[in-house]
């Protein structure tokens, strides 16, 4: 499964660099990620429990950051064993360019799966993949841009990552 996609993102791109390094911003736009940890530079344990059809697992894996290129490009890749479930393994090469209005952040996604999940069929992987990958994006926006006005948090938004917290951490 392949896709690509752009995101407009209403940040300075030393600010979208910085975030898409920090583990905390990670951890909170990783769909069902339940904890993360380590560095940039040895890579990050996650454990990740994600449903896919009628399967449900608990992934543990490594995510790599490489092909860094600082300010400008990386590679994010991940591979996680879900026991009886099966394995996901996937990547993105992540590029960022200045726009007038922030930062265009560009990425190509690729995945695959194996063991009992590849048994639900192309069908259903690849929507799983896409909606994976823009849920973890549009997370990530989130975090670093936030709303012109915040809303009053509701009973079920009150545990979801408040948007723009990135951005007011380190502004």
């Amino acid at each position: 499964m392949k896709l690509s996609d752009t995101r407009d993102i209403g940040a300075d791109p030393a600010i979208v660099w910085r975030a898409i390094l920090d583990p905390e911003v990670l951890k909170a736009c990783i769909p069902g990620c339940q904890s993360l940890t380590g560095s940039v530079a040895d890579g990050y344990e996650a454990v990740v429990k994600q449903k896919v059809g009628p399967v449900s697992a608990t992934f543990t894996g490594l995510v790599q950051l490489s092909d860094i290129v600082e300010g400008a490009s990386l590679r994010i890749s991940g591979e996680g064993k879900g026991g009886v479930a099966g394995f996901a393994k996937g990547g993105a090469n992540v590029t960022l360019d200045p726009i007038p209005e922030g930062t265009r952040l560009s990425y190509d996604v690729e995945a695959s799966v194996g063991g009992k999940i590849a048994q639900l069929g192309s069908r259903i992987i690849d929507g799983f993949a896409k909606k994976m990958a823009d849920e973890f994006f549009t997370r990530f926006q989130e975090a670093v841009e936030g709303p012109e006005d915040e809303p009053e948090p509701t009973e079920t938004t009150a545990d979801a990552p408040k948007k723009g917290w990135f951005k007011r951490l380190i502004g």
